[in-house]
């Protein structure tokens, strides 16, 4: 598995020049330091330092085997969304890469300030779901019997994200994966499970199930389209399978194609677990 070539307009990102830079500092070469470590994740998961930037750092060596994804991949899974994110042009992915650190290759993320105050996705009692502004997905009980609603705003950002996790085939978009940035942007991380070639999708963002894409989330999957057979496909060689690539490019034909968002099939759960 190979890193993306940084000269390459893909794997520059905002933050970050095409040399991998970013304030003046070395993001590919530059000493990696681990500041800590994130224990609620799964699989091994650093919060680090790279000069003066803070990025996570997720080695190989750490992720824990799954029955469906292959082992020691999601890495490059994560740097492959990356990619697939900057071909959307819709910055959904922080800058991300695979370089060396101290418990050897893995991916890097450039580390991202979120807003407190905002809940792009959550859980309400069910008598307390807003009018307007957003949309229900499922009902539930709690854990003291009171039926709950997982919502989430009814926002252009996250109409974009949930259109990014078709095609990527996210089979992990969790609530807490939605990060809320300052002025309304939404950033979306933890992206390991994804691109496989079979339907994975599991997401807490149905609630546009079966409308229709408008024309800016129809020219997102074009472009992803069109860069398959150039540079894109080129790229994503070293990070995913032939096979995979695929079918990365059979999900974007569908849904130009069909051009409305899909919905839950297969015998998979359609929510992955737990929501958050």
């Amino acid at each position: 598995m190979m890193e993306p070539d940084p000269a390459s307009d893909l794997g520059a990102a905002s933050g970050a020049d095409a040399g991998g830079n970013a304030d003046g500092v070395d993001l590919m070469g530059g000493e990696l330091e681990l500041r800590g470590r994130i224990t609620t994740a799964s699989n091994a998961t650093f919060l680090g330092s790279i000069g003066a930037v803070a990025v996570v750092y997720k080695p190989v060596r750490g992720e824990r085997p799954l029955w469906d994804f292959p082992d020691g991949t999601l890495a490059g899974r994560e740097a492959a969304a990356y990619l697939v994110s900057e071909a959307f042009g819709w910055d959904i992915v922080p800058r991300t890469w695979l370089r060396e650190g101290p418990l050897g290759i893995g991916m890097v993320q450039l580390w991202q300030e979120i807003d407190p105050e905002q809940d792009p996705v959550d859980l309400v009692l069910v008598d307390e779901v807003p009018e307007a502004g957003w949309r229900q997905v499922l009902e539930g009980s709690d854990e003291e019997d009171r039926t709950v609603a997982l919502i989430h705003e009814d926002s252009a950002a996250l109409r974009r994200m949930a259109v990014f996790d078709v095609v990527v085939n996210n089979a992990d978009r969790k609530g807490a994966h939605v990060l809320a940035m300052p002025g309304g942007h939404r950033h979306g991380v933890d992206h390991g499970l994804t691109f496989h070639v079979e339907h994975k999708l599991r997401t807490v963002l149905w609630g546009w199930l079966g409308e229709e894409l408008t024309a800016e989330e129809l020219a997102g999957v074009e472009r992803v389209s069109a860069r398959l057979a150039g540079d894109l496909g080129a790229a994503l060689a070293d990070l995913i399978t032939d096979g995979e690539i695929a079918a990365l490019a059979a999900r974007c034909d569908r849904l130009r194609s069909r051009r409305r968002f899909p919905a839950p099939s297969g015998g998979m759960p359609a929510v992955p677990w737990p929501l958050f």
